[in-house]
């Protein structure tokens, strides 16, 4: 990395700023449209999900291990268990598809 390093910190702040406040400044009457709302609602858990779902393969010795504990997840989770059981339920899924894997 050449140059002077100020600029890329100004310029990585000026961008976050931008991005801030530019609908601040641009959407000042409330959104009616119901697209555009369902699609704001969701933006929070589609991003949580795009960093949750790689990290839960890739953080296993072996993919197959996190897909396997992935797929117990889910199905214990439609069965309505709060998140610690589900969480100890994939570790110990992780830990039993390591020991056979």
């Amino acid at each position: 990395m050449s140059g002077n390093p100020y600029i890329y910190i100004f310029t990585a702040a000026f961008v976050s700023y931008l991005i801030r406040v530019l609908p601040l400044t641009l959407i000042r009457k409330p959104i009616k449209n119901k697209f555009i709302k369902s699609f704001l609602y969701y933006v929070p858990y589609v991003t949580l999900a795009v960093m949750t779902f790689p990290a839960i393969i890739e953080a296993t010795q072996s993919p197959v291990s996190g897909i396997i504990a992935l797929a117990v997840g889910i199905i214990v989770s439609y069965l309505n268990l709060g998140l610690f059981p589900v969480a100890c339920i994939c570790c110990g899924t992780v830990f039993l598809a390591e020991l056979f894997i």
